[in-house]
């Protein structure tokens, strides 16, 4: 369908000018909202701005790339998923499983995040600006020279950087009252990949230890901060220059005896 088409469709929710499109989302089915996204993708569009999301799901999926979106409200469970190469930026904050199986691309969040962030996140970056719930990243791995990476701001809950495969998972302590982080069983089957954690940790998973960072762990880290802190406006120094911790996985087949071969 052609732009004038979409324009004329959607009874006053879409404008497009420039190859900037805006939509107001209020009362549209999460399948209405991502089939108009993959229209206008279609048509060339490269800004979608999108207010009064709420709840939409699977928004950032099947697109095919080199598009922004801008996000203003509370998108749906899956955000992002199997995406590749957009790059989301949501104004509030985002539900479960944001980043499932992503395979490229950046996820910028300006609030907090829900459960599952990164699950199974295969490359790209995602960025949350305050805490996340349970199980982030859970099984994220490398894959085809990909490496993927999550940042948090404050902190995650349990299970953190379960069955971790690979990749770089931060969580930066901001604003913490305490130096303690709460999460328990981080690192839990952890097998691959690498978890920096401005603070102490409160409980691990036996299958990951603690270490200091060396030098080559500040290049892989220093970037990513830099990177974060740009799009919240916080003072790098006063971050990087924090206590962090190190976990990495004791083997790389932690259940290994559970198996006949």
């Amino acid at each position: 369908m052609s732009l004038q088409d979409l324009i004329k469709q959607s009874a006053g929710s879409l404008t497009v000018k420039n190859k900037v499109a805006k939509i107001d989302s209020t009362g549209m089915y999460y399948r209405e909202l991502n089939s108009l996204l993959r229209q206008l993708d279609n048509n060339g569009v490269e800004n979608i701005e999108i207010r009064n999301v709420c709840g939409q799901r699977y928004l950032g999926t099947d697109l095919k790339g080199n598009i922004k979106l801008d996000l203003y409200g509370t998108p749906g469970n899956d955000l992002g998923s199997f995406m590749k190469g957009v790059d989301i930026t949501v104004h509030g904050n985002v539900q479960d499983a944001c980043g499932n199986t992503m395979d490229s691309g950046k996820i910028v969040v300006h609030g907090r995040a829900g459960d599952l962030v990164g699950h199974s996140m295969r490359g790209g970056k995602i960025f949350i600006r305050d805490s996340a719930g349970y199980r982030v990243g859970i099984h994220m791995k490398e894959y085809m020279g990909k490496r993927p990476s999550i940042v948090i701001g404050r902190t995650a809950q349990d299970f953190l950087g379960e069955y971790m495969a690979g990749g770089i998972l931060a969580v930066l302590g901001i604003d913490m009252k305490q130096k303690v982080h709460d999460a328990r069983f981080v690192g839990t089957g952890m097998h691959g990949g690498v978890i920096y954690i401005r603070g102490e940790v409160r409980h691990m998973g036996e299958e990951v230890a603690v270490r200091e960072l060396d030098d080559d762990d500040y290049k892989n880290l220093k970037p990513l901060v830099e990177e974060f802190c740009s799009y919240y406006d916080l003072d790098v120094s006063k971050i990087i220059d924090g206590n962090f911790n190190k976990l990495i996985p004791v083997s790389k087949r932690p259940y290994g005896n559970l198996y006949t071969y």
